[in-house]
């Protein structure tokens, strides 16, 4: 997404003596002025207005994202630049909650965000931990870290007849062995001697398992068509599966 760059600050100062004003403001209080700064800066994504980051951070901040690139902070506010033409978005906080000792304070929240790209709208989720800390100058961000909230991709329908070509056994070791069948009017798969889950295709040879995102299944076939195995694909990762039994087994 264009608007989210940001998924994590981590502050190395040291911490700083207690402030007469940490007392002075209630949770309530803390709160209400905590997230009036963090919706500052969801709203400052969209504009790229880098007075309002520079505002809440610390000096020596440095940026982890939710792509797992680390900017340090002069790197970060030189990328922050207004979402591109024809590109509009807003990012709104939800479940808020703090937790207040002394000079720290975590918030933790989850970044509802919603985007037009030219025309089509778009929506991700983001959850959030933040720990502030108060000092001379009030209170500034200590750290952030975010993480994309994945989700399922919509399902493409097969029919019974795509399904057949999936079925059989698939090994990646001899103690790992993966049975492919068609149960309950469903392609299922799992393994053997433990209960199999539904496999849903987000295309065709591409499937994957409900609640488990990070995660496909992509069938492999030779120049004939018939499929000799899988890849459990992870964060770029392959575990291979060879199809032992079942249509194109070798």
């Amino acid at each position: 997404m264009y608007i989210k760059m940001i998924s994590a600050i981590i502050l190395g100062a040291a911490m700083s003596p207690s402030r007469a004003t940490a007392a002075s403001t209630t949770d309530s209080e803390l709160q209400m002025q905590l997230r009036a700064k963090d919706q500052a800066m969801m709203d400052a994504f969209a504009t790229g207005d880098r007075a309002v980051f520079d505002a809440a951070m610390a000096p020596d901040a440095v940026y982890l994202d939710e792509n797992g690139r680390r900017l340090e902070r002069a790197t970060f506010l030189a990328e922050l630049k207004p979402l591109p033409p024809h590109t509009s978005g807003h990012i709104e906080l939800a479940d808020y909650t703090l937790s207040h000792v002394g000079d720290l304070a975590t918030v933790t929240f989850t970044e509802v965000e919603t985007e037009d790209y030219h025309g089509q709208i778009l929506h991700a989720n983001y959850l959030t931990s933040e720990t502030w800390r108060n000092t001379s100058s009030g209170w500034k961000l200590a750290m952030v870290q975010t993480m994309a909230m994945l989700k399922d991709p919509p399902e493409v329908p097969l029919s019974p007849a795509d399904w057949a070509a999936y079925t059989g056994t698939y090994r990646a070791a001899p103690d790992l062995i993966y049975e492919v069948k068609i149960e309950g009017g469903k392609l299922v798969g799992g393994l053997v001697g433990d209960a199999g889950a539904p496999l849903h295709a987000e295309l065709k040879d591409v499937f994957f398992i409900a609640g488990h995102p990070r995660t496909r299944k992509i069938f492999r076939r030779d120049p004939r068509g018939a499929i000799t195995g899988y890849v459990d694909r992870r964060e770029g990762e392959d575990v291979v599966w060879t199809k032992v039994s079942g249509q194109g087994a070798h």
